[in-house]
């Protein structure tokens, strides 16, 4: 009996140490719970102006590191996000991710085209294999033609990557009405033909099969 306790012991242990560490790991980091605490009390007391200030205190006080874990937390409030990823990047100019999340935050934030082409242009330049840079890249473009090549050049860098051959036929289809460009009709027809040939689901299908007829109607 004692030994089949022992054994009935030694099974169980590791089960609570996979559930502890499952634990710590879903965890935030002492500095993200920090940061929550902060952002609670100066909104809880409408202190908006200074939340920011505030954030970049703590956050100019912690690691790199710490604050690159901790600023995972904050990623779908731009407001939060954008201040501390500031300090990141000021702290890792050439951390290409950093860049891409402080470009977004700005993007949402509707900081203006220009910083977030800055912010992902910095971030192509210190990878450019990262396809998030790219997307911004080509988001940030104001004219819709050169926006409309900006696709086509991301397209091309990442054949397989569905959201840019989509903006790049969308946006063709949109110079071509605006413009009255066939060429540019005919990029929007094959962008959309490319995404026919790959479309999986029924609806996805049909949606594609109704804007290609649309569009091949086209008489200018």
């Amino acid at each position: 009996m004692e030994s089949g306790a022992r054994r009935g012991q030694v099974k169980a242990a590791p089960q609570r140490r996979e559930l502890y560490i499952g634990r710590m790991l879903n965890a935030p980091s002492p500095l993200a719970s920090e940061l929550a605490g902060l952002i609670a009390e100066y909104r809880a007391l409408g202190r908006f102006a200074q939340l920011r200030d505030e954030l970049q205190r703590v956050a100019r006080a912690a690691t790199p590191d710490a604050l690159v874990v901790a600023a995972e937390e904050f990623l779908e409030d731009p407001q939060i996000a954008a201040p501390l990823y500031e300090v990141v990047v000021e702290a890792q100019p050439r951390n290409a991710r950093a860049l891409v999340l402080l470009a977004n935050a700005y993007w949402l934030l509707g900081a203006g085209p220009d910083a977030v082409q800055d912010l992902a242009s910095r971030a192509i330049e210190a990878d450019a294999t990262n396809r998030g840079a790219w997307h911004l890249w080509a988001l940030s473009e104001a004219d819709p033609r050169q926006r409309t090549i900006r696709w086509r050049q991301v397209h091309e860098r990442f054949p397989t990557d569905d959201l840019a051959l989509a903006n790049m036929a969308d946006n063709a289809a949109s110079v071509a009405s605006a413009e009255q460009d066939y060429e540019m009709l005919d990029l929007a027809i094959a962008g959309y033909e490319d995404l026919l040939s790959r479309a999986a689901e029924p609806e996805q299908k049909q949606a594609l099969e109704t804007a290609l007829m649309a569009l091949k109607g086209w008489k200018f």
